[in-house]
């Protein structure tokens, strides 16, 4: 069993490893705040798949540098949690003065890189350090996807390997297959719902704002949805706010004139009354899409989420991350700016979802060996690649 630091934690821990907002219950604390709920499942995920007897939060906002020693003797490595990292606003704090102090493994867990819409990626000198710092300190580094593997590449940092995302696996199931019943049996759908996207990395506002619009209410009008939002204010609000609070929600909304004009019609306004899902509970999502027969949307870790349960789900594509997520995966994905119809029979196809079967299969052997090889006592289960198979039935 092994004692280990987390670098950006994103939510409590309860019950040894099972994450949720901080201080979740007090609602009121945080209601006007913005959290992903989604960084906090890959935390989840993360925990799920480490044997450990302590776990602590590394500070790299104001560190107390004197207690390196102490974090040395004590620990045995530090994880940093998959997240967006790689990009150019990035902010490191105080990462690189307590990172190069360290003399234990600082392990990146699935990190990746975001591409703008135009030009090249561009990074700071100090997201340069951290990232060299942390491949210097471990056997690999781990990242989601081919892209990331490219950037960090052209960095002159090669010990990397293509592991996804925790989120895929938290289940633990190294045999997982997606076996698409009849689509005329699918009677519910989760749709992971974003309504807030930037222009730096989504190409055209209005073409994904009303994209998204019809894609809600055309699977309303087919099955019994679910909207599933992740941590916007107002999504927020209307969920778990006052009364006064949901109408204040409301009338924000409509004071946004691109959500106004592009997004909250009158049948999105009562679907999002009506079918709005949020909580600060990463259990709460799993327990909902175990419940669905589909789930599909906007969201990297929603969709995952799904998938790790068994549950056919569908990525829509709009940035890099999304892209990389769903080739890492061989996801069935749909570009919401290529201009065509998106119709759910056409991506119903078992052959879509073997290549995604034989991507996790792929996948989750890399995420073992990226744990062993970094000195992480897993709960993953070591699995045989093809060659080493024939060998042992030859044998």
């Amino acid at each position: 069993m092994k004692r280990i630091l987390v670098i950006s934690p994103s939510g409590e821990v309860y019950n040894h490893d099972n994450v949720r907002w901080y201080r979740h219950k007090d609602i009121q604390r945080s209601i006007n705040h913005y959290h992903n709920i989604g960084d906090a499942f890959v935390f989840d995920s993360s925990l799920k798949l480490l044997n450990y007897d302590k776990l602590d939060a590394l500070e790299i906002a104001n560190p107390d540098l004197t207690q390196i020693d102490r974090i040395n003797a004590e620990y045995d490595y530090v994880f940093l949690r998959g997240s967006n990292y790689v990009h150019k606003d990035m902010v490191w704090d105080q990462a690189a003065d307590v990172l190069k102090r360290l003399k234990i493994p600082v392990i990146a867990w699935g990190i990746g890189a975001q591409a703008p819409v135009k030009g090249k990626i561009e990074l700071s000198e100090e997201t340069k350090t951290v990232l060299r710092i942390m491949a210097d300190s471990t056997t690999s580094i781990g990242v989601r996807g081919a892209y990331s593997a490219q950037v960090l590449w052209d960095l002159g940092i090669k010990n990397i390997r293509i592991v996804g995302c925790p989120t895929a696996f938290r289940r633990n199931n190294p045999d997982l297959n997606i076996h698409l019943p009849p689509l005329e049996t699918i009677r519910t759908a989760g749709i992971t719902v974003r309504r807030e996207v930037s222009s730096t990395y989504a190409r055209d506002i209005q073409q994904y704002l009303t994209f998204h619009r019809d894609l809600v209410k055309s699977l309303a009008g087919r099955f019994d949805v679910v909207l599933m939002a992740q941590g916007e204010v107002e999504e927020k609000k209307i969920v778990l706010g006052t009364a006064e609070q949901r109408e204040e929600a409301f009338k924000a909304l409509r004071a946004d004139k691109q959500v106004n004009d592009w997004y909250l019609d009158e049948t999105m306004e009562k679907l999002h009354r009506e079918r709005l899902f949020y909580s600060d509970v990463v259990a709460d999502y799993e327990n909902l899409v175990q419940q669905k027969d589909l789930v599909l949307g906007y969201r990297l870790h929603g969709n995952l989420m799904a998938l790790a349960n068994g549950v056919p789900s569908i990525y829509f594509t709009y940035d890099s991350r999304t892209v990389e997520f769903a080739e890492t995966y061989q996801i069935p994905s749909f570009d919401v700016f290529s201009g065509k119809e998106f119709r759910l029979e056409d991506y119903w196809d078992q052959s879509l979802f073997d290549k995604f079967n034989r991507a996790y299969h792929h996948t989750y052997r890399e995420m073992h060996q990226f744990l062993v090889e970094n000195g992480a006592d897993t709960k993953m289960q070591p699995v045989m690649r093809r060659s080493e198979f024939r060998e042992l039935q030859a044998a």
